[in-house]
């Protein structure tokens, strides 16, 4: 009962957080012990003070959040660490040139001198985690107004962190949890200093591209390799040719002996958002309403955008991560929608639902509080649908899919620096601009953009109803005949926005005179006009439904969580450190069909085709696979490449570890099948798969085809199965990389590191 005593809700007496399902859920890392009895039966020999530690080195630190958006982990004791292939793509596109195609070709830094420094990269170390629920919610009550209530727990949470004991590095957060019913302070170590080390070819990295992107069978090297540089110190510091490779509480021992069906799998991460205890209505609009609109819309970006990468190398390498980043989202939506109706996910709800309904209408306590709460969910969606529809096609082509308006709109907020601040706000403000119009215009074609506009505002015009549109827009479209060729060109043509370096020389004005260019502009005015129709006609009504659509969703987790007080609740993710756990498990998707958990370099080949943009690989490789030469890495003479489990993951797991039964590397986390991507909604355990790169891939790639033989020496390899070695782990000798920073001071700290691994292990 020692973890019962520690959880602050009063309404949550007698409860634990497991998971309805074995492998369903994303489980807060500092409470595990409530899910040891359940994560053993699966297989788990590790104890949670193992997982989650704050006294001594545990598995979490070896755990990043990667530049905010996903996960990597530190895999040898110079702080080497390890994330997805396409995580790092950013990193990897801006060290590449025509001259240096690391895209192309890969990158493997053959020392520490020669590994890239990169600008603004950074990772982020959970040091621990305190529940703050008692002190956040005080002087809170059920029945406040929403924005009162944010407003007392606003200056609880600013009070707690002003009174936290933190180290001069350590940065608090607090974040809410259950829909704001619990709240939690996060302790965390950032370091800026983050260097590329390795990257394979794209083509072994984002094999199967489109095609294949959440997709099973899959036949992807999805890694790449950075170094933590800290100072002296081993804290963080700012980038200096004097820092030193980072020197973790704990890394990972990587596990030769590979995986198989039924085998125990952990996958740790910051998952981004889930929403697994939405209302029937919600759901089916999500699927009716805003991912179709969604999808409609980069349907149309990415035909030109994929149109324009086959026709120009340099385009291909300058569009890779937006086309890369808008096809993401765009495939996955489908797969949701498909997996949503497959598994009757609106049915299932209802099914909830209605059992809900009966037990409340049998307490007077619950009918007093929760009696309404369906009835107001359907009306709300109900009121909010036309506004959602209109909000998801405005997000889609102004915020998202068409740069110019994009980049119009970060301008803007310099012009409103200016009317409601002076000169004083916009030269304050003016630095942040100039930044990012660096960056926007450095791998901006207007042409491209052009055509983007021109197919996208064409089904904007047809889908938004007329309404929610500005009158400037219609007018012009009426103007143009209808042609959005047309209307295209003619704001294309006449922007100032589409040059950058006419962009930048107008920066270089007076204030008043750079306020008047851009005001006068077509495209800005083009811009401001959606802004404020949108803002007016949609956002206005949407945000003010939706802000009750909260406040409800909030009283009713509270609810579910007291009407079925044996059920199993687990909160939703909301991009802090979590564990999920499964097992190495194939699946079938549809009548007759079945898909085994591992794929192997033989799928490689039969989908290999010369010169095809996804599925064209380097002639080493196809050498390296045609003589089989896959060294220790290899198994019954098969080279693994990906393998499936049913952990619950989500966006933000890409890059995270999947660790054995004994807290080994076995795998890389980095994407999810296509009819499980509604796991974020309703985990469906017959369907809903995670898929990952076999570590043994990893580092056949890095060592065979890159010839990164040093990076293979700096890591811990075991072999816990073969050695029959379950409760301990056997190091090989550590190989620094080179021998530049072998000072006393940093050989004692490798040293002291090496003692926690081991001991913890």
């Amino acid at each position: 009962m020692n973890f019962l005593k520690k959880i602050t809700l009063t309404f949550l007496l007698g409860f634990v957080y497991l998971s309805s399902f074995a492998g369903e859920g994303m489980w807060i890392p500092m409470l595990l012990k409530a899910m040891q009895g359940d994560m053993q039966a699966m297989g788990l020999k590790m104890t949670p003070e193992q997982i989650y530690s704050v006294n001594q080195g545990s598995l979490k630190d070896a755990i990043v959040h990667f530049n905010g958006g996903c996960t990597g982990e530190i895999i040898s004791p110079n702080g080497l660490l390890l994330t997805n292939h396409h995580c790092g793509r950013g990193q990897i596109q801006r060290h590449t040139t025509l001259e240096n195609n690391y895209l192309q070709d890969g990158f493997w830094a053959k020392d520490y001198g020669a590994e890239l420094p990169n600008s603004g990269l950074f990772v982020t170390f959970l040091s621990r985690m305190e529940d703050v629920t008692t002190a956040a919610l005080a002087g809170v009550k059920d029945n406040m107004d929403p924005r009162v209530r944010q407003s007392v727990i606003d200056k609880n949470l600013n009070l707690i962190k002003e009174n936290a004991k933190l180290a001069a590095y350590e940065k608090a957060e607090i974040r809410p949890f259950f829909k704001g019913n619990q709240y939690y302070m996060l302790i965390s170590v950032t370091y800026n200093d983050v260097r590329l080390v390795g990257a394979p070819p794209s083509s072994i990295g984002e094999f199967g591209k489109d095609t294949d992107n959440w997709v099973w069978p899959r036949h992807s090297g999805d890694f790449s390799l950075f170094r933590v540089y800290a100072g002296k110190d081993n804290l963080p510091a700012e980038y200096s040719e004097d820092n030193v490779p980072f020197s973790p509480k704990h890394y990972l021992p990587v596990s030769l002996d590979g995986v198989e069906q039924g085998d125990f799998t952990l996958v740790f991460g910051y998952p981004g958002r889930t929403n697994e205890y939405l209302p029937s209505p919600a759901v089916e609009q999500i699927m009716n309403v805003i991912d179709p609109a969604r999808i409609a819309v980069r349907d149309r970006t990415l035909n030109v955008l994929n149109a324009e990468m086959r026709a120009d190398p340099e385009v291909k390498i300058i569009y890779t991560s937006r086309q890369a980043g808008i096809a993401n989202a765009w495939k996955k939506w489908q797969g949701e929608v498909l997996g949503l109706k497959r598994t009757n996910a609106v049915a299932k709800k209802q099914k909830t639902e209605q059992k809900f309904l009966q037990l409340v209408q049998g307490n007077q306590t619950h009918m007093a509080k929760y009696g309404s709460i369906l009835n107001d969910f359907r009306r709300l969606y109900t009121e909010i649908y036309p506004y959602a529809e209109a909000n998801a096609y405005y997000s889609e082509a102004t915020r998202v899919n068409i740069e110019l308006l994009r980049a119009a709109s970060v301008l803007s907020r310099l012009v409103n620096a200016y009317e409601n601040e002076g000169e004083t706000g916009y030269e304050a403000f003016k630095p942040r601009v100039i930044g990012y119009l660096k960056g926007f215009y450095k791998n901006y074609r207007a042409n491209i953009d052009q055509k983007v506009f021109a197919s996208v505002m064409e089904l904007f015009a047809d889908k938004v109803h007329q309404s929610f549109l500005p009158t400037e827009f219609t007018s012009m479209v009426a103007t143009m005949g209808g042609d959005f060729s047309k209307l295209a060109e003619e704001i294309y043509d006449q922007s100032l926005l589409t040059n950058g370096e006419e962009m930048m020389r107008i920066l270089e004005l007076p204030a008043s005179d750079v306020i008047k260019a851009l005001t006068n502009d077509n495209a800005y005015q083009m811009s401001s006009a959606l802004a404020e129709a949108y803002a007016k006609k949609v956002s206005e009504k949407y945000n003010s439904i939706n802000e009750e659509i909260t406040a409800l969703q909030r009283t009713y987790m509270k609810a579910l969580m007291e009407v079925f007080p044996k059920k199993k609740f687990y909160p939703d993710a909301n991009s802090t450190l979590r564990v999920s756990y499964g097992k190495v498990a194939g699946y079938n998707p549809r009548d007759a069909i079945k898909y085994e958990p591992v794929t192997y370099v033989e799928g490689i080949m039969e989908k290999y085709v010369p010169e095809d943009y996804e599925y064209d690989i380097p002639a080493k490789l196809l050498d390296l696979i045609e003589k089989k030469d896959y060294g220790q890495y290899g198994y019954n003479g098969k080279m693994p490449v990906n393998f499936i489990g049913s952990n619950h993951t989500s966006g933000g797991n890409s890059g995270s570890p999947v660790i054995d039964a004994h807290g080994n590397l076995i795998g890389l986390n980095f994407d999810r099948v296509w009819e499980g991507t509604m796991s974020d909604i309703n985990y469906d355990p017959s369907i809903c798969r995670n898929i990952m790169v076999d570590i043994r891939y990893v580092l056949w790639i890095t060592d065979k085809l890159g010839g990164a033989t040093h990076l293979i020496e700096e890591m811990s390899l075991v072999r816990p199965k073969r050695d029959g070695k379950t409760d301990e782990v056997r190091y090989k000798k550590k190989v620094e990389p080179a021998p530049k920073f072998k000072t006393k001071q940093r050989g004692d700290v490798i040293k002291k590191n090496e003692k926690n691994v081991k001991t913890k292990n």
